[in-house]
């Protein structure tokens, strides 16, 4: 249905890491812009043509991405969507168009993810109002790989690494331009009645009085 959020989630077969590059991250994140259409999908070399910038502002979205974020073996994407099984489809895109890409890159076959993507629909508003503080934490346990547990030894350095943590729409939320076309920020903002400014400080807080409950989001 046309205006529901969903949280699409997808992991590496056997747990494996899909993203072993810095090309690869960069692949990724741009088809969560260049695949979001509707309309005709231009080839991917095609799209990051300087001068083909007129033809990816003109097409016509199948969702509104909220916030993502990459790790290394799977992503996370947060959508409204725009159109009637948007999510479906742009989750199909993203795993199809990156799963040939990281085949040929690799030499391999078969497929890269655990079978279709969990595209979960968010019904609950508690889910959706911690939806952006779960997927933008979900780095920290690459610099703290014991915090869900123990809790963030040192908070100012989790936060300077998620600021600067390149595939993660969360610099862009507060402020930093990073890949400022794949999110609607003005929608987030509305959505989340929030700012730059304060929802980085409300994330600040909430990452200090964390309690881990995360299982509740990947049901």
């Amino acid at each position: 249905m046309e205006g529901n959020f969903f949280h699409i989630l997808n992991r590496g077969v056997e747990k494996r890491k899909i993203f072993l590059t810095k090309d690869d991250y960069l692949r990724f994140t741009h088809n969560l812009l260049g695949l979001n259409s509707k309309d005709r999908v231009f080839s991917y070399f095609h799209r990051l043509n300087s001068s083909n910038y007129g033809l990816r502002k003109a097409v016509v979205k199948i969702v509104d991405v909220l916030c993502w974020c990459l790790m290394p073996n799977h992503p996370h994407v947060f959508v409204q969507e725009k159109i009637e099984r948007g999510a479906s489809l742009f989750s199909q895109k993203l795993t199809t168009g990156y799963t040939q890409y990281f085949n040929l890159t690799n030499d391999r076959e078969g497929v890269l993810f655990q079978g279709k993507s969990k595209i979960i629909l968010i019904r609950r508003d508690a889910h959706f109002l911690h939806m952006p503080y779960y997927i933008f934490s979900n780095p920290i346990e690459l610099i703290e790989p014991k915090w869900k547990a123990k809790g963030i030894k040192n908070l100012k350095k989790v936060i300077a690494f998620l600021e600067n943590y390149k595939y993660s729409s969360f610099p862009d939320i507060i402020g930093k331009n990073n890949f400022p076309e794949i999110i609607n920020k003005k929608l987030f903002y509305e959505l989340y009645e929030t700012n730059e400014n304060r929802f980085k400080r409300d994330f600040i807080e909430w990452l200090k009085s964390f309690e881990d409950s995360f299982g509740d989001f990947e049901d």
